[in-house]
């Protein structure tokens, strides 16, 4: 006598990467643009990476020795360095040495180790953090350093570049001016028109990086082509990066078409600011996106749409950090209403029938 049985789960499926082998192929798809921003703002801003790094590690251990954990497994996951990264790339490179100290531990600790650590967190800790700081120290946070790149004749030398780091810029408007985002922002609100505030800007220099902004604002085509080389490799999927590009750019296109005196262009959206950094590296965070192909639709959409909106109509020059917060918030909403079809169930979670022989 054969008996069926119902499966009452899914079936388990193996992975191939580990939680290292994934945090490291992340951070070997960062380092093009990470190399060319460091290049590009000298010494400060090799500092200020090196210490935000740094301090994220240090955070982590100490977190974890608090709660009587083997330290050393923790640190190799490479979780905590990546944090560190992503925070960085997101500082201003000539920000001082506390900015990176008291982010990272806003990242970690905040952020990550009171939820319970890898995997529990509800919000991505770099963005947390970067907000956080945005908000707490706004002067700081939206002081930009001009194009330095190291070994060039008007760039600061090694002793100057770490007083600029560890003492402060005593001559700050000498060095430092506004990102594109803000100057298009500051220049609207004194009633000028788009085509005139953008007649001395090159977009072949922007989409190359030489520009102001974070480390992570620099290069679009370095980002692109890691976020694209993360696809490829299968660790990230493609469709939170290509709906938040795509939403991004639909509705860029469209407010432009209709008044291109108050609205910039899609190819002036998707090339300033951190928009690729984060479509493909911080979007993209296993933790705090949702589960299934179509949620992440839905999530990297409601990104786009936030980012838009605060962008061209908020106080903010730049609202990823603001938007990504606010969608991790809704991951779990997300996740509830749009459930994956567990192996032997149907959507609403009923036992599949199956046919006797």
């Amino acid at each position: 006598m054969m008996i069926h049985h119902k499966p009452a789960s899914g079936a388990h499926v193996g992975a191939n990467l580990s939680v290292s082998q994934i945090m490291w192929r992340v951070v070997l798809a960062l380092s093009p643009a990470t190399a060319f921003g460091l290049w590009l703002f000298g010494w400060p801003a090799v500092f200020l990476f090196l210490i935000t790094i740094s301090s994220a590690v240090l955070f982590e251990a100490f977190c974890v020795r608090l709660r009587g954990r083997p330290v050393k497994p923790v640190i190799m996951d490479g979780s905590a360095l990546l944090t560190g990264w992503l925070l960085a790339m997101t500082l201003p490179p000539w920000a001082p040495w506390w900015i990176g100290v008291v982010g990272a531990g806003l990242a970690i600790v905040l952020g990550k180790q009171v939820y319970g650590g890898l995997g529990q967190n509800l919000f991505n800790p770099a963005m947390l953090a970067r907000v956080a700081l945005l908000i707490s120290f706004p002067i700081e946070m939206t002081t930009w350093a001009n194009v330095s790149p190291l070994f060039f004749a008007n760039s600061p030398g090694f002793a100057e570049s770490w007083h600029i780091t560890f003492s402060g810029l005593q001559n700050l408007d000498a060095y430092t001016g506004a990102t594109m985002l803000g100057y298009i922002k500051t220049e609207f609100s004194q009633n000028r028109l788009l085509p005139d505030i953008l007649k001395d800007y090159s977009p072949a220099l922007n989409f190359i990086g030489w520009t102001r902004g974070s480390l992570g604002e620099t290069s679009t085509v370095l980002m692109g082509l890691g976020g694209v080389w993360l696809i490829r490799e299968k660790i990230i999927q493609w469709q939170i990066p290509v709906s938040l590009l795509v939403t991004v750019a639909v509705l860029a296109s469209l407010f432009h078409l209709i008044d291109g005196d108050h609205y910039i262009s899609p190819f002036l959206h998707l090339n300033s600011g951190a928009m690729l950094c984060v479509a493909f590296f911080i979007a993209t965070d296993y933790v705090t996106s949702p589960n299934t192909p179509t949620g992440q639709l839905v999530f990297g959409a409601g990104c786009g749409l936030l980012i838009f909106v605060i962008r061209t109509w908020g106080a903010y020059p730049e609202g990823a950090g603001f938007a990504i917060l606010l969608m991790n918030s809704a991951t779990p909403l997300i996740d509830h209403y749009i459930r994956p079809r567990i192996y032997g169930r149907d959507r609403q979670g009923k036992p599949l029938e199956i046919p006797k022989l």
